[in-house]
């Protein structure tokens, strides 16, 4: 950075939402006041995903009297973080920006120079910042995961800043790995089961826990989670793990018969929510 800027512009996208806040720069600590959410319709036109992104950022900025002129943005992936190109196809999402620059047309909406917008995977983000929360930067490796409409995989290493590692397209049974551990998975095979169209893991939670299917789900997606923390282990050779996203709210339950498995691992559970990759998306600027 060539100016001294003391307030950094943290931005978490997912799948579905997107969220932005002001991040104090000498204390990497969130304005609470400052922070703007919105739902994001992933699946509709380019147009339509950049006004709400820029909507939100821009409501974000006009909120504050301080000068914003950098903007660091958690993305899932896969994307072209250095260019700012979306590589995302046929996984629910942002579907219309396959292969688009979405840096260029950002900028203009939010009136910022192209070159002072960073983009960090979105797994890298949220462990960089929940490392630190959790004060586990005195470990030699953490592993995060993070579970929603993607699987999102990411390395931490002690004096170092994270990376992605990029593993949710690992072949894993008759597919890979994410199409096994994120929202479709339980919207299919819920379907599979019982013929009923559900939104998600959420509504599944709250309507039809008594439904024989429901622990059938449960033990299969158990089983298919302690296999990737497994091969994910193995790879970095690390048992130290942080797991967030929105599926994480529910491992008590996922897991509750699969506690033999896991006591080799040191599994916690992500603590700052969406604060985590805004943080770590605006720690791009340290």
């Amino acid at each position: 950075m060539s100016d001294k800027s003391e307030f950094i512009l943290g931005v978490d996208i997912g799948g579905t939402h997107i969220s932005a806040a002001l991040v104090n720069k000498s204390t990497w600590r969130i304005v609470s006041n400052n922070v703007v959410r919105n739902h994001v319709f992933s699946q509709e036109s380019a147009k339509s995903i950049f006004l709400s992104w820029a909507d939100t950022i821009n409501n974000c900025i006009k909120a504050t009297a301080l000068p914003i002129n950098y903007i660091g943005i958690a993305m899932p992936g896969p994307f072209d973080y250095e260019n700012g190109i979306s590589l995302i196809s046929g996984q629910s999402k942002y579907d219309a920006l396959y292969q688009m620059n979405v840096k260029t047309p950002l900028a203009v909406l939010i009136g910022i120079p192209e070159k002072n917008i960073h983009f960090i995977n979105d797994a890298a983000a949220f462990l960089q910042g929940e490392v630190f929360a959790q004060k586990l930067n005195t470990h030699e490796r953490v592993l995060g995961i993070t579970l929603g409409t993607g699987l999102g995989s990411a390395v931490w290493n002690k004096g170092d800043k994270s990376f992605d590692a990029n593993l949710w397209d690992t072949p894993y049974e008759n597919s890979i790995f994410e199409e096994y551990l994120v929202t479709r998975w339980f919207i299919r095979r819920f379907k599979e089961l019982t013929e009923l169209e559900v939104s998600g893991l959420k509504q599944i939670i709250n309507e039809h826990t008594n439904n024989p299917a429901f622990s059938i789900i449960c033990k299969e997606y158990a089983s298919h989670l302690v296999d990737f923390l497994c091969f994910f282990s193995e790879k970095y050779n690390c048992t130290n793990f942080i797991i967030g996203g929105n599926i994480a709210k529910a491992l008590p339950i996922l897991l509750k018969d699969k506690q033999d498995q896991l006591n080799s691992f040191t599994i916690k559970t992500a603590t700052l929510g969406e604060e985590a990759a805004i943080i770590g998306a605006a720690a791009q600027f340290s």
